[in-house]
């Protein structure tokens, strides 16, 4: 008579390969996202190619290299995690009760490390471009502003020392980031077919970069901020980094992790509340969203 073997489950078949995949789909997106802000900052100033100020093609830059980057993050993580790569959208998705609410940590875990990482190797990249931007502007990194730009976020000059104005930024922009990734996700709507979600919603960062982008950096993302955040504070750009102070702002380093967390929730909340009960009504098939795939051997 054949004996049971029973395989012991390794930890990339639950929740540690999920966080693997978290961390490197992170990874991937925050080094192409900051790695598009370096070009645009110190790249084509100090590499001779580019001779004019920074200007709107800058801008279109680090529109485009972010949304891109979302793309990539997602089709590495994508089969494996759901391809959260944002705490905002964990907290969401766990919200609307389509994500476990014991993976939500471990997620957020290994999206900062993720991010922490990438912004590590960016620094290694372009170590000698930013120290020659620096050199030639004048000053120390606790007071360049723009080579810490390439990292984190701040607010526009035009909010001044106000916290609202750049919470409400960041409440608004997350909140139509998952809207939009709840839409496009939702098999009971008109999602894409074909693996094209990714590009659609890297469309979306796009299309906020380009309509919201300016007035506080657009980080939408808890682990894209303080990620790289932990990183310039290690790095030597000082209260810059934390507590999050220049000339014209102070106590910034909280905005862009609660503003992102509140936003996420809205918009998970208003997709919820308005889309999915006509989805209901019109008999449409429920679809599970925003996790990972099947677990053959679930853990309890």
């Amino acid at each position: 008579m054949a004996e049971l073997v029973v395989r012991r489950r390794g930890y990339r078949e639950g929740l540690g390969g999920e966080m693997l995949a978290e961390f490197l789909g992170t990874f991937v997106l925050i080094m192409f996202g900051l790695g598009s802000v370096a070009v645009a900052v110190v790249g084509l100033s100090g590499s001779g190619r580019q001779v004019v100020p920074f200007g709107a093609p800058n801008w279109l830059i680090i529109s485009w290299g972010w949304g891109l980057a979302v793309v990539f993050g997602v089709y590495v993580a994508g089969g494996i995690s759901g391809a959260h790569l944002n705490p905002a959208v964990t907290l969401g998705f766990a919200a609307r009760r389509s994500f476990p609410w014991r993976k939500v940590i471990p997620y957020w875990f290994a999206q900062v490390l993720g991010a922490f990482t990438a912004a590590a190797l960016v620094y290694a990249t372009y170590r000698w471009a930013i120290d020659a931007f620096i050199k030639k502007a004048g000053g120390g990194r606790s007071q360049s502003l723009d080579t810490y730009s390439i990292f984190a976020t701040f607010p526009a000059k035009y909010f001044g020392d106000s916290w609202w104005g750049p919470l409400l930024d960041q409440i608004v922009g997350t909140g139509l980031l998952l809207l939009l990734i709840c839409a496009l996700v939702d098999k009971r709507n008109t999602a894409p077919i074909s693996n094209l979600g990714p590009f659609l919603i890297g469309l979306v960062v796009v299309a906020i970069g380009l309509c919201f982008g300016t007035n506080a950096g657009y980080a939408i993302n808890p682990a894209r901020d303080l990620g790289p955040r932990l990183l310039t504070f290690f790095e030597g750009w000082g209260s810059i980094a934390f507590p999050g102070k220049f000339q014209w702002f102070s106590n910034y380093w909280w905005i862009p992790i609660v503003g992102p967390l509140i936003g996420g929730l809205v918009g998970t909340g208003i997709y919820e509340l308005l889309i999915t009960p006509v989805l209901k009504a019109r008999g449409a098939e429920p679809v599970e969203e925003g996790q990972a795939p099947e677990d053959p051997h679930p853990q309890v």
